[in-house]
């Protein structure tokens, strides 16, 4: 089994996802405290927790693995979720509750607005299916599961979306790596709801 070093800060959204995914794919991961996850594979480095999962996936996975096939339409699927995790629901996750760690000050409405908004488009994209690209898990189910993990962590609650309170439940019974940063998360989540309360 392969050892790659994985600078990561512990319990982030991003840092998740990359161990989730090498995890699925047979590889060890050599994890050193950084905040931005960047990969080293024997001199090789690439950055950004989606590139970093694709990666893997094509380097070590299997060659017809359903973690990024090679259908080059379930790949623009997998790839449209993981830009819409960047791009929308992670980033009102930050908007939303990091606005009031930055700032000290009550969230906006319009600021959880947007955070419910992209949770809705993410209920949307389970209907009728079990992961969020299709019939199969792939690396987006991973990289999005890792963003509404953090986002359970403050009590977020997933009743108001019941495709992806289903989707969550049925991917944290899988049993993959990310289970080792509970603890983190649980420090996370005592760091972020005492700033939340003041």
């Amino acid at each position: 089994m392969s050892t790659l070093d994985f600078y990561n800060m512990a319990g982030a959204p991003g840092s998740l996802a990359v161990i989730m995914t090498a995890k699925a794919v047979g590889v060890e991961l050599n994890s050193i405290n950084r905040t931005v996850p960047t990969l080293v594979d024997n001199g090789f480095v690439v950055w950004e927790t989606r590139a970093i999962v694709v990666y893997l996936v094509e380097k070590y996975g299997k060659p017809d693995s359903s973690l990024y096939p090679k259908d080059p339409q379930i790949r623009a699927v997998i790839n449209q979720r993981m830009y819409f995790d960047m791009g929308t629901l992670y980033d009102a996750f930050d908007k939303y509750y990091f606005y009031i760690l930055r700032n000290g000050k009550e969230e906006t409405e319009e600021n959880l607005e947007k955070l419910n908004a992209a949770f809705k488009l993410l209920n949307t994209f389970l209907e009728g299916q079990d992961y969020v690209a299709g019939s199969q898990m792939s690396v987006a189910d991973f990289v999005i599961f890792a963003t509404v993990l953090v986002i359970r962590v403050v009590d977020f609650d997933l009743k108001e979306f019941p495709n992806v309170d289903r989707w969550f439940t049925n991917v944290q019974n899988v049993p993959l790596a990310w289970a080792q940063d509970l603890r983190v998360l649980c420090d996370v989540k005592k760091f972020l709801c005492s700033n939340l309360k003041k």
